[in-house]
């Protein structure tokens, strides 16, 4: 069946409705936090498989795709009800992803979408399938990290595609495989084959005209020297799991007129007989085969050579980086054509050199008139004197190591300096170390010495080791500006952090579960991370460096050198397995999260690019449903309203859609011993019990109180249609409650449950009796006493919006209950605010009065009692 008659199918039932019970909606309200979780589980699941230490077939990736299909397709039906909206962006949404992941799982992945050529200032890590591993990569640099990379341009896998396939090319391939004997005279004779075909096939004259484009745009950007190019391979996987190093074509100092040529090498390089044993004997398909190639302005090389961040020499273990380097080009330091300087250098700043051996350089590479290199004689006083300067071996190391900490694994970094001393990172790759051979480091006794910060807190929600400075980060942090290499400690887990997860190395939350969404992200980018530690943010001070060991849930003070280099010498065997490729291919449509800001344009269905997209624009988007049906009467039309007869005098009325009270189903009114929704009694204990309910009259100025009347409220920012009418909807574990209070409106919307992920508060806050600059003062100190409970807070003018989620029960009721309190305290004091003097005053005056009677104590998830009182400054 169709995607579209699915949806038919689903939503026949409701459509003929005229109303559905508040009751069932909520029920697909729960239906979709349950979805959601398993959503993330399924996906924490996959992801954890990525980390090496689980062996998995293709029929477990068969059937968890399978499963994840379902849940998002059942999410989507579920939402479509709970709104009574057909979601059809979603639904096709949900079938372009789905579509990729068959076509994924069948072996076909050739895409002719997309553009045949990109320039670099367009390509990211993102683009890998558009342009390679290789050229993603150097993209990355320049655009993310800013580095230096020669200019130019990518031949995309689409142009290999559409030539390939254009020719029959790929067919050929595919079916010279499948019927090889396997012995090496027949892989010889089939790679002599298809290198031919590809030398003599034409290329699409539409690839040829973009491709004339881009180098005539390079040329006249260099109008005082004739335009060269270097043309590198940049397959698919290449500089990822499987280096592939020297197994493909690379074209040096290319001429205009001979870069069609020159592509055409490459591309047929891709079929040699070294380049396909290489892959056979990783177990690559045909299917995981494309090739893109990058254009680049050659660099006009005095000095070049390679950098390895991490060596493990005989008693230095990872404790140094080492330099190879040359005078001229660098393609003779990687061919081993030529004598080159050695120089070792310490991992930590300003990185000097421990040991120098320098070569007698006697010949180097150079540029060859008519294009291609040539070897010519280095003169007598450069022979025997040291290619870099101490000042050039910094600057390369502090590269290398950003580098490092950007890739979270040692680098092999290809550089060279030009006729200027410009640095150019020509490429870099992760440095197989092959296991831990020669690695020789006491872990054990090194961290039996090192300073415990504190141990088993919270839950790991990624694997591994980071060593760095401690970053403190809340919601009103400017994440552009997060340093290279920090350790993130929030308060609490953020899909936002997403934005800043190449660059941190660790993260440490006192909230948050390993299923949440931020936990999937940081499994994805393998970021270890450690997430409901409770107390975290008052244990690490900004600046501190630590060592966060994500393995064994350990922070230590200090740099615990062993462990670092033991868990970046780690090998990853598993990597090298077809099955292991197929899964992260996988996980790149579903795992990485793009809608991460609700007020983004795009935070819509049409912008999903994920599983994870669709799952946390549900998510986010099923609260707004589910508080704005709270307020519409036909949705609560047959669930019995009952008044409130004690407690604050609220006049309000109750609405019990489901579990939220206990009294007899006759009964007309109730008490507050027979409310059974968690959140309503935690909201209304705060109220009573705090002592924040104030019945004095304040007195108002005629000024004031006329100009109450001269404000109109849309019934969006009033709260419920009959405003005026104090009215809650509650369920066991909900509770929406819309309240007039004098002149200003509440709204509060709570789900409170055993399931972390699914819990949040929304808090609206509107109005007053007095003129604008009053009530906007004691908007600015609710806003305040939100902030200090660690609510994400919006203010305009009067208005204020106060949103938190994904806290456990304990954590929930402290701030109801301040919430009960902050109603109380707020009613009239907009009539007092006289001066902005008074916010703080109210603020401090506030927090005296709430903290003594908040739920001090609970129990944490590891087992450990902390005082969320303590945490609010009592």
């Amino acid at each position: 069946m169709g995607i579209l008659a699915r949806m038919a199918s689903m939503l026949t039932g409701w459509r003929k409705e005229q109303s559905v019970t508040f009751a069932l909606l909520f029920k697909k309200f729960k239906n979709i936090l349950e979805r959601n979780n398993r959503i993330l589980e399924l996906m924490a699941d996959m992801g954890d498989k990525l980390g090496g230490e689980y062996i998995f077939d293709s029929k477990y990736i068969e059937d968890a795709t399978s499963q994840l299909d379902d849940q998002v397709f059942k999410l989507i039906s579920d939402m479509s009800v709970l709104t009574q909206n057909k979601n059809t962006a979603l639904f096709l949404a949900f079938e372009r992803i789905q579509h990729r992941l068959q076509e994924e799982l069948a072996g076909r992945r050739h895409t002719k979408d997309g553009p045949m050529v990109l320039p670099f200032q367009d390509i990211d890590i993102e683009a890998e399938d558009e342009v390679g591993g290789k050229i993603s990569q150097l993209g990355d640099l320049s655009n993310r990290l800013h580095l230096q990379t020669p200019n130019g341009f990518a031949i995309t896998t689409t142009a290999f595609f559409t030539f390939m396939s254009r020719n029959g090319l790929l067919e050929l391939a595919q079916n010279s495989i499948e019927e090889w004997d396997g012995t090496d005279q027949a892989l010889h004779e089939l790679a002599d084959l298809m290198q031919t075909r590809i030398m003599d096939s034409p290329l699409p004259w539409r690839l040829v005209a973009r491709i004339d484009a881009m180098v005539n745009a390079l040329s006249v950007r260099r109008p005082q020297s004739p335009l060269r190019l270097a043309l590198r391979s940049s397959a698919w996987g290449e500089d990822g799991d499987s280096s592939f190093a020297g197994q493909y074509a690379t074209e040096l100092n290319v001429p205009p007129d001979r870069v069609v040529e020159a592509y055409k090498t490459v591309i047929a390089s891709t079929y040699s007989m070294e380049a396909w044993r290489y892959r056979l004997d990783r177990g690559y398909h045909e299917s995981e085969v494309a090739m893109a190639v990058g254009c680049q302005v050659m660099a006009e090389s005095r000095v070049s050579g390679v950098l390895f961040t991490c060596t493990q020499q005989s008693g230095t273990g990872c404790e140094s980086m080492v330099v190879s380097a040359t005078w001229g080009g660098g393609a003779a330091v990687v061919s081993g054509e030529t004598a080159t300087d050695t120089i070792f250098l310490s991992r930590t700043p300003p990185y000097p050199p421990l040991t120098r051996a320098v070569a007698r350089k006697t010949r180097r590479l150079a540029p060859a008139p008519r294009g291609d290199l040539m070897w010519e004689d280095v003169p007598e006083q450069l022979q025997t004197i040291p290619c870099l300067t101490d000042e050039q071996l910094e600057q390369l190391a502090r590269v290398g190591m950003s580098l490092e900490r950007y890739y979270k694994r040692p680098q092999d970094v290809e550089w060279t300096f030009d006729a200027q001393g410009e640095l150019y990172i020509l490429q870099s790759r992760p440095l197989w170390s092959g296991g831990d051979a020669g690695l020789s480091v006491p872990v054990q006794d090194a961290t039996s010495k090192a300073e415990v910060i504190f141990a088993g807190k919270g839950l790991v929600a990624q694997r591994g080791v980071a060593v760095g400075k401690v970053v403190l980060v809340d919601h009103n942090t400017d994440l552009d500006q997060f340093p290279e290499g920090g350790i993130l400690v929030s308060k609490f887990t953020s899909p936002r952090y997403a934005r800043v997860m190449r660059r941190a190395c660790g993260i440490i939350t006192d909230v948050g579960s390993p299923t949440g969404h931020m936990a999937t992200i940081a499994r994805e980018q393998r970021v270890p991370a450690v997430v409901n530690t409770e107390d975290a943010t008052s244990l690490l001070r900004n600046g501190d460096e630590i060592t966060l060991d994500a393995t064994q849930n350990v922070v230590y003070r200090g740099r615990v050198a062993e462990l670092d280099r033991f868990e970046r010498a780690e090998p990853d065997m598993f990597e090298e397995s077809y099955e292991y490729r197929l899964l992260r291919r996988l996980l790149k449509h579903i795992a990485p999260l793009n809608l991460v800001d609700p007020h983004s344009d795009d935070f819509k269905p049409q912008a999903c690019k994920t599983y994870h997209d669709i799952a946390r624009y549900i998510h986010e988007k099923a609260v707004e449903a589910l508080v704005a049906l709270s307020q519409r009467h036909d949705a609560l039309h047959q669930a019995p309203a009952r008044r409130l007869v004690d407690g604050p005098p609220l006049g309000l009325t109750i609405i019990d859609a489901g579990g939220g009270t206990s009294c007899a189903p006759e009964a007309t009114a109730l008490n507050m011993q027979e409310i059974t929704s968690v959140p309503l009694l935690t909201f209304l204990q705060g109220m009573t019990t705090s002592g924040m309910w104030d019945t004095a009259p304040v007195p108002v100025d005629l000024g004031s109180f006329m100009s109450s009347f001269t404000r109109t409220f849309t019934a969006s920012m009033a709260g419920p249609d009959s405003v005026g009418r104090n009215l809650a909807v509650a369920l066991r574990d909900y509770m929406n409650v819309n309240m007039r209070l004098g002149y200003h409106y509440n709204t509060i919307d709570a789900y409170v449950s055993e399931q972390i992920n699914d819990n949040y508060i929304y808090f609206r806050f509107l109005g007053g009796v007095t003129e604008l600059v009053r009530r906007s003062r004691r908007a600015r100190f609710v806003a305040d006493v939100l902030d200090r409970f660690d609510f994400r807070v919006e203010v305009h003018g009067d208005l204020v919006v106060g949103r938190i989620k994904k806290l456990s029960v304990p954590r929930m009721r402290v701030r109801l209950h301040m919430l009960g309190g902050l109603v109380g305290y707020a009613r009239q004091l907009d009539a007092r605010m006289n001066s902005d003097e008074l916010i703080a005053e109210h603020v401090q005056a506030f927090m005296e009065a709430i903290t003594p009677t908040l739920p001090a104590r609970h129990t944490g998830h590891t087992g450990g009692e902390h005082n969320d009182a303590a945490h609010f400054g009592a």
